[in-house]
């Protein structure tokens, strides 16, 4: 959870990130590690982008990623605030007038976060969709891994919305375009990735 003696995840190492993902503590949990998983997959398909031969469309391609990257980056610190919030909420006293309110604000901020990661993961897996098409074919794994990763991250957050969605009893449309993004990043993978049901 982001507070003063956190910093922010991206200052940690990968291996204080992991420890404390693996801790017992309630952050960071799943919006940041998809969130930070977004921004991995950015940083893969903006390095393909970078060592593609057609610069027309590396340039704005890499851009689109790096800025992708700093965006998921700062949601993985988010997500872990909004998360602390909807427990500050909930323990609240029960015979606190505020209490409802409090909580549904705070859970309708815990919802907007994996949705916003939700739908960067799927302009991830856009901007590797065209880095694939027209990229350097050595970097074709690593671009196709930033695609899946994106597609797993997309799905994660999703779920992460609708669970908030029905703990909140907040308008589902939120939670129907998480889904959607999700389905967008799925739907990309599946052109990036033909026939991969049928390889696994």
């Amino acid at each position: 959870m982001s507070s003063p003696a956190h910093p922010g995840y991206a200052e940690q190492t990968v291996a204080e990130f992991l420890a404390a993902v693996a801790a017992r503590r309630s952050a960071p949990s799943g919006g940041a590690v998809a969130a930070l998983t977004v921004a991995a997959a950015a940083g893969l398909v903006a390095m393909a982008a970078r060592f593609s031969s057609a610069v027309e469309a590396k340039v704005p391609a890499a851009d689109e990623a790096d800025a992708v990257r700093a965006e998921a980056t700062a949601l993985a610190d988010r997500d872990s605030l909004a998360y602390g919030e909807v427990l500050a909420a909930f323990r609240a006293p029960r015979d606190d007038p505020g209490r409802p309110a409090r909580i549904r604000s705070a859970v309708e901020r815990a919802a907007d976060v994996p949705l916003r990661i939700a739908e960067a993961a799927a302009r991830v897996a856009r901007t590797g969709e065209a880095i694939a098409e027209g990229g350097n074919p050595n970097l074709a794994g690593d671009v196709r891994a930033g695609v899946v990763l994106a597609e797993g991250a997309a799905r994660a957050a999703a779920e992460l919305v609708r669970i908030n969605v029905e703990l909140g009893g907040l308008d589902a449309g939120i939670a129907v375009a998480a889904s959607r993004a999700a389905a967008a990043a799925r739907e990309t993978a599946q052109r990036v990735l033909p026939m991969a049901e049928e390889r696994v």
